[in-house]
């Protein structure tokens, strides 16, 4: 079993770009960057206990890091897990 996480280990940071920003508007869905090892379940209660808002769904994807070319060789970006989180129709998260 999974050990408990903070809300705020959980939560990295929130993915503010204009597809999320659309997204939010449309369909209620906001984006998040997560903690590697987290679950949904953990997420689905992180955003319940740090936006006071009541969660519908949460989706999530790893993102495998690209490779970059600089003048010194080649660096492998970190890996990142994303986590679409879809709250109820009548709840709203203030990102900005």
């Amino acid at each position: 079993m999974a050990q408990p996480m903070e809300p705020t280990t959980v939560i990295r940071r929130p993915i503010v770009t204009e597809k999320a920003t659309a997204s939010s508007d449309v369909a209620n869905t906001y984006s998040f960057e997560v903690d590697r090892r987290a679950t949904k379940t953990q997420i689905k209660h992180a955003i319940q206990a740090l936006f006071h808002v009541r969660v519908v769904a949460v989706r999530t994807a790893n993102r495998k890091g690209e490779h970059r070319g600089f003048k010194y060789g080649v660096v492998q970006l970190p890996t990142v897990k994303r986590a679409f989180v879809r709250v109820h129709s009548e709840d709203k998260i203030e990102l900005i």
